[in-house]
């Protein structure tokens, strides 16, 4: 299965979260929609076939790997 990244939108700002989109590593957005919260992205990336990764830094980047962590971890924690 192919993973797909959650990340946190506006990109590369600090502030408030508008919400969630899902990408893939080339930075393709999926589904083209803004999810309100993780766990709804998390949600319909499933629900698609995909295996969503979501990011542990405000500003994520794709090549380190020490910024995602699979959704099932992250989501069973909270």
């Amino acid at each position: 299965m192919l993973h797909v990244y959650i990340e946190p939108v506006p990109k590369g700002q600090w502030g408030p979260i508008d919400g969630y989109r899902i990408e893939t590593q080339d930075g393709t957005k999926l589904l083209g929609e803004l999810h309100r919260s993780e766990r709804l992205a998390v949600s319909e990336a499933r629900l698609h076939g995909y295996v969503p990764l979501l990011a542990t830094v405000r500003i994520p980047d794709k090549a380190v790997a020490e910024h995602w962590k699979p959704a099932d971890m992250a989501l069973a924690s909270i």
